[in-house]
């Protein structure tokens, strides 16, 4: 049984204004979720995401809400059931709210790989790798900026793929800013973009174009979530690879867009996928679809990071690596010992459970509300 759950708002400043398309970020606010057992294990799970409201439905507060006044008091009242019944119960009794689904699900995984001694990679089916590729994401808005910040990424060892936010000036604007940014690099290093849901379709056939033609490797949701129909005639249309991301809302939507053709990869996100044990699904699917995959972020702190690491080293197919940066992005640490990022790639855990151990007084000093 369930002795204690506790949902904790943690805000952080980012080490850099970070633009995006739906949203200009200096701090991140990260949805902590700690439950403990009654014989005392602890695990731990996080439902951050982006701009408040400005991305997606749940914000931090309303996570923390719903997740206090329905996911708790439903969690106490169960039985002694197992964890298969419990995730059962919390799907038939609670709509939507994937972001607090996935951080009590990630809890939970957490502490039934503690009481197995198991890695929780393991409990999901076994890692293929143990550690995964990690790109960085340039979103100063600063061409030249863009520019030190990734030759220094490159200098030190720690990214060699690189991201860029885009979507909020003219079509471009934002051309003429990526492909400065891919000729001072060199061929060898490869850029991506990502328009959140920018681009109409007619912005969208003239960037990509433009784009295609200058050596970028991935163009990623440049159409609305509601345009599934574009997204399948740009992928149809380009030879470079174009991916879903917000229209990517667990298993269901997965579906949806490979029977539409309406992407090339997905981009798998612990929380808009639902869970852990969803976002295994996708990538099944994906499988069975000959889609490529890629491992996303929700700009998660530490314990997100690691779950989908976790996650993503089970994937047979991770074609376009991650982008697990999150906390790399933010001024403060809230573990003990940092994770491990070396040689581009992100080192997962070993040992049970997620493998990390928080730090409950830095944790204690950076809450608010």
């Amino acid at each position: 049984m369930y002795k204690n759950i506790e949902t904790l708002l943690v805000q952080i400043p980012t080490i850099r204004p970070h633009r995006m398309a739906v949203a200009t970020m200096h701090t991140q606010t990260l949805v902590l979720v700690k439950v403990t057992t009654d014989d005392g294990v602890v695990g731990w799970g996080e439902a951050t995401t982006i701009g408040g409201l400005g991305y997606g439905a749940e914000s931090p507060e309303s996570i923390k809400a719903n997740i206090e006044s329905y996911f708790i008091p439903l969690m106490k009242s169960l039985p002694a059931a197992n964890l298969a019944q419990t995730l059962q119960a919390i799907k038939k009794n609670i709509q939507g709210n994937r972001f607090a689904k996935c951080a009590i699900q990630t809890a939970l995984l957490d502490i039934h790989a503690q009481r197995l001694g198991l890695p929780l990679s393991e409990v999901l089916g076994g890692r293929l790798r143990d550690s995964i590729p990690v790109l960085w994401v340039l979103a100063s808005g600063d061409t030249e900026k863009d520019i030190a910040e990734a030759q220094q990424m490159l200098k030190s060892k720690r990214h060699n793929i690189f991201k860029l936010k885009i979507g909020s000036r003219t079509v471009e604007e934002d051309v003429e800013h990526v492909l400065a940014i891919k000729q001072a690099l060199g061929a060898d290093v490869s850029i991506r973009v990502d328009l959140n849901q920018a681009w109409t379709e007619l912005e969208a056939n003239k960037g990509i174009q433009l784009l295609q033609a200058g050596g970028i490797d991935l163009i990623e949701q440049p159409c609305t979530t509601e345009n599934d129909e574009a997204m399948a005639r740009l992928t149809r249309k380009f030879d470079i690879a174009i991916m879903a991301d917000e229209s990517l809302t667990g298993p269901e939507s997965a579906y949806r867009l490979a029977k539409a053709h309406a992407a090339s990869v997905f981009a798998v996100k612990i929380a808009q996928s639902g869970g852990l044990l969803e976002s295994c699904e996708v990538a099944r699917l994906a499988q069975l679809a000959g889609i490529d995959l890629y491992g996303g972020t929700m700009l998660e702190g530490p314990v997100g990071t690691i779950a989908s690491a976790h996650v993503f080293s089970t994937f047979e197919n991770l074609a376009y690596g991650t982008e697990l940066f999150g906390p790399l992005l933010l001024t403060e640490q809230i573990l003990k010992a940092p994770l491990q990022y070396e040689n581009f790639e992100l080192i997962v855990p070993s040992a049970p459970g997620m493998g990390i151990e928080l730090d409950e007084n830095k944790i204690d000093n950076l809450r608010f509300k």
